[in-house]
């Protein structure tokens, strides 16, 4: 057991280091390829999106054809498709490969919770959650501090490149130690919903420009695109309840619990994706900090988070999920609003003291959450279940790099972000925030309704 962790963990980690380490060479990558901030926004949005459109699909593949075959082609593509982001000459060939390396991470993190779901006893559910958190912890801060170093020492390039020897590593350990699949390799046979997989890609796909064209301009263009998202979703629900073998069951969204974990993991994802994108233009514009700078104190919140991850894990099976999801979103509140209040008051000391409140609080929250939806999966259905979770996470990351993008980029009231001044950027950074917080009181608002705690009150009452 103790291998199989492993080898699950560095798919994890490799999924999240590329998640954060492109986001600290936004402001790089601008200067590069002489592009907008919105043009270089798709570095990381096509690798979310790729991720979003495609994890449920992975993950329903993964129950069909067997896990452990899926996860090592996807562990190849991922690895090949950052070795071919290192060496390109444009900023569109880049997209096109990040998009690649994101159908890789989806596989990879769909399935990597698939496994935890089917082999980990459910006492010891919380506990592995938080390790898994752990090392999405550790790529997340590995991502920030190495993108600093390479990109001030040496160039952006290799902020690629380093997902190559452990790629390796992972495909080696995956071979090695996960048990070999059980169901025969076939497709066809077993009714998978091609109907549906293309559907929910083009609603998801459709959703992200609306949030992302007009360069913080929403005109009818923007609506149209957002009318189309619509409309595709009701026709993919529609399919769903007409074809035998659809690719998601639509009764799991006939449970409270589900759907309110739905959507406060969308909400959840949105704030902490902000952190991300907005942190490198704070850091670097506003207070004038080096790229080696800013790669130090962005991972000061993970480096917080990797130490709480198994902590958080073992209160999530003491104090049970409800609670500890109300405590998480209590302190990632607390975190949102004093990096909107302190921004402009205590510099660099501001932004680290409220990071190293609100990285815990999600910790926290993503281990409860999680722990609250999976335990109860039935046999079979892990893949595309993790699948969902996983969804409406990215749902909330690509929600965060381009609607609270675009809060920033108004809130500044600046033509382009390299032109921007100090004081634009922090007015940006403390109204952006100023949202986040509200998001997360909605979240929390949530959970409370949601916990037998709040029904205990009333009684009470």
């Amino acid at each position: 057991m103790r291998w199989v962790l492993i080898s699950l963990s560095l798919s994890i980690l490799l999924s999240s280091l590329s998640t954060s380490i492109a986001n600290v060479a936004l402001p790089t990558l601008v200067l590069e390829f002489n592009a907008s901030f919105q043009e270089v926004q798709w570095v990381v949005l096509a690798y979310l999106l790729a991720i979003t459109t495609m994890i449920v699909s992975v993950g329903k593949l993964g129950d069909t054809i067997g896990r452990k075959r899926l996860l090592l082609f996807g562990l190849f593509l991922f690895t090949l498709a950052s070795v071919l982001c290192g060496v390109v000459s444009s900023l569109s060939l880049l997209i096109v490969f990040r998009t690649a390396q994101g159908l890789g991470a989806a596989i990879m993190m769909a399935l990597s919770l698939a496994f935890v779901s089917e082999m980990v006893p459910k006492e010891k559910f919380g506990q592995t959650m938080g390790l898994l958190g752990t090392m999405s912890a550790i790529g997340t801060a590995l991502g920030p501090s190495l993108a600093g170093f390479l990109i001030a020492g040496m160039s952006w390039r290799l902020i690629f490149l380093i997902n190559l020897p452990i790629g390796m590593l992972a495909f080696f350990l995956v071979s090695r130690y996960l048990p070999a699949d059980r169901q025969r390799m076939k497709i066809g046979g077993l009714g998978f919903d091609y109907m549906g997989t293309l559907l929910l890609a083009l609603t998801l796909a459709a959703y992200a420009l609306a949030m992302t064209t007009g360069h913080g301009h929403y005109g009818l263009f923007n609506v149209v695109l957002l009318s189309i998202a619509i409309f595709g979703a009701i026709l993919f629900v529609w399919t769903q309840r007409k074809v035998a073998r659809p690719l998601i069951q639509l009764s799991v969204f006939q449970s409270p619990v589900w759907n309110a974990a739905l959507i406060m993991n969308i909400l959840v994802s949105t704030v902490m994706m902000a952190t991300l994108v907005i942190g490198p233009f704070y850091l670097s514009s506003a207070l004038g900090l080096s790229q080696a700078s800013v790669g130090m104190v962005m991972s000061v919140g993970p480096v917080v988070s990797i130490l709480s991850g198994v902590p958080a894990g073992r209160i999530v099976d003491h104090w049970g999920a409800g609670l500890s999801v109300i405590i998480g979103l209590i302190l990632m509140a607390a975190g949102s609003f004093m990096l909107s209040a302190f921004s402009g008051v205590f510099g660099i000391a501001g932004y680290i003291a409220a990071i190293a409140i609100l990285t815990p609080g999600y910790q926290l929250f993503q281990a409860a959450n999680s722990t609250s939806v999976m335990t109860d999966v039935l046999p079979g259905q892990q893949g595309v279940m993790s699948g969902l979770l996983n969804l409406s996470r990215n749902l909330g990351l690509i929600t965060g790099a381009s609607v609270m993008g675009a809060v920033f980029f108004l809130a500044s009231g600046a033509n382009e972000m390299k032109s921007a001044s100090a004081d634009a950027i922090l007015t940006g950074m403390q109204i952006t925030f100023a949202v986040a917080g509200t998001l997360v009181v909605f979240a929390l608002a949530i959970a409370i309704y949601r916990s037998k705690l709040f029904n205990a009150v009333i009684q009470e009452l």
